[in-house]
């Protein structure tokens, strides 16, 4: 009777523990699914703006209402802001390559390409990323497996864009298109100078850089698009501002960095795989857009090539991984 009712606890304890687990399991996968909503939104948002705010103006207050936001969090929060010369440099250089320029490419591109296009193209950051983390660095270097994954990710992409090269769109869809893979490059550049930077918490990293973005930003602001462009604005238009700032920004960062705090980075970077389903969604769902086989197709590749870079699911088929010379 001791053993069996040992034997019975154990597995009673077991089936206590794997749904303690599977519960947890689906509460991390329902808090990615909400990031990949916020940050898809940011694209809907574009759309929406996108004919009211010239694109300079749009992106100083995405990245100026969040500043201020995240501000107030870490003034809340009791914790310390890094202030002196060399980390006001290196917050004006990374809130340029990592917000204002590929910010501004995206809302200039979503002129000519629909939200879901946009999304599609950015989920190729990380293949980039890897490229520029290759070429910079002898510490990250890509894998067959890796080149394999970029390789099918770029078919994607040839996918997507080339059917409009061939069916004569491209003079009105391929410079979004283009700004999108510009945007793309300019985030893997900014990851490649944010390992430069050392001592620097993520959340007073990411609120510098925002307002490092936003002073960048603010002269082109004003030279190009005057202080009429804040004027007349609709409510419509202030609530979609606000939107994009306070939810896919700052909100969207609180997030990203709580599940990389708790889960770790391997957790936080599945979001990559969810952002642009969440933008295709809303697209189709919010905005009409129509969802081209080719956009679905470029997507389904993309989404391919960077689960082969993730590796996890391929992780019983590829046992062994050589870096590649150079």
């Amino acid at each position: 009777m001791n053993r069996e009712t040992s034997r019975a606890t154990a597995v009673s304890s077991r089936a206590a523990t794997g749904g303690e687990m599977g519960h947890q399991v689906g509460q991390n996968w329902i808090t990615l699914g909400f990031l990949s909503i916020l940050w898809g939104g940011s694209f809907f948002f574009y759309k929406v703006l996108a004919p009211s705010l010239p694109p300079l103006t749009l992106v100083f207050g995405r990245v100026g209402f969040a500043a201020v936001a995240l501000l107030a969090v870490l003034v809340v929060g009791r914790r310390e802001f890094p202030l002196g010369a060399s980390k006001i440099g290196w917050f004006l250089v990374l809130g340029a390559f990592n917000c204002a320029i590929p910010f501004s490419l995206y809302a200039w591109s979503e002129r000519f390409v629909t939200s879901g296009v946009a999304a599609t193209l950015n989920a190729t950051t990380p293949i980039f990323t890897g490229i520029a983390m290759h070429l910079s660095s002898r510490d990250d270097r890509l894998t067959r497996r890796k080149i394999v994954g970029i390789a099918c990710a770029f078919c994607g992409v040839a996918v997507l864009i080339g059917r409009d090269l061939l069916s004569g769109l491209s003079l009105s869809v391929l410079p979004g298109e283009l700004a999108c893979l510009g945007a793309t490059t300019s985030y893997a550049i900014g990851a490649v100078l944010t390992r430069k930077l050392h001592g620097v918490a993520p959340l007073q990293l990411t609120t510098g850089q925002l307002a490092g973005a936003a002073l960048v930003i603010l002269p082109l602001a004003l030279l190009h698009d005057g202080l009429s462009a804040w004027r007349g604005l609709g409510a419509e238009t202030w609530a979609a501002w606000l939107g994009i700032a306070l939810l896919s920004t700052a909100l969207a960062y609180l997030i990203f960095f709580r599940i990389l705090t708790v889960h770790g980075a391997n957790q936080a970077v599945l979001v990559t795989f969810l952002v642009p389903v969440s933008a295709l969604a809303m697209g189709a769902l919010l905005l009409g857009e129509t969802l081209k086989w080719n956009t679905l197709a470029g997507a389904v590749l993309i989404g391919c090539g960077l689960a082969v870079i993730d590796g996890r699911l391929l992780r019983r088929l590829w046992r062994r991984e050589v870096p590649c010379p150079g």
